[in-house]
């Protein structure tokens, strides 16, 4: 069930976040990506922390990603880490370019 609802949430053409709202990274990460303008639909944020399955989706992050600490932060079908991985892409100026690769920029 987890394994199914993370699948259908990473499209190769948007950017999702798994979070926490309590979480300073999370924060971090959503502080980042809000500088960029995103087409409708193309950023979303997914808060795990209310739902019932929540375990069960973080093992299933830890399986496909190597850790099941939030946020984890997909580009399309890849992640690309957590909250200071989105940072030192933005700072590097490599994460324009990915999220430009699939097109979800305005």
């Amino acid at each position: 069930m987890a394994e199914e609802f993370v699948k259908a949430q990473i499209k190769g053409d948007k950017v999702v976040v798994f979070l926490k709202p309590t979480c300073p990274y999370c924060t971090l990460a959503k502080s980042v990506l809000s500088k960029y303008k995103f087409k409708g639909g193309h950023l979303e944020f997914i808060d795990i922390s209310g739902r019932n399955d929540m375990d069960t989706i973080q093992d299933y992050l830890q399986q496909i990603t190597g850790a099941r600490t939030v946020p984890r932060i997909f580009i399309g079908e890849q992640c690309i880490g957590g909250g200071s991985d989105v940072q030192n892409l933005d700072s590097s100026g490599k994460l324009e370019g990915m999220l430009q690769a699939i097109r979800a920029l305005q």
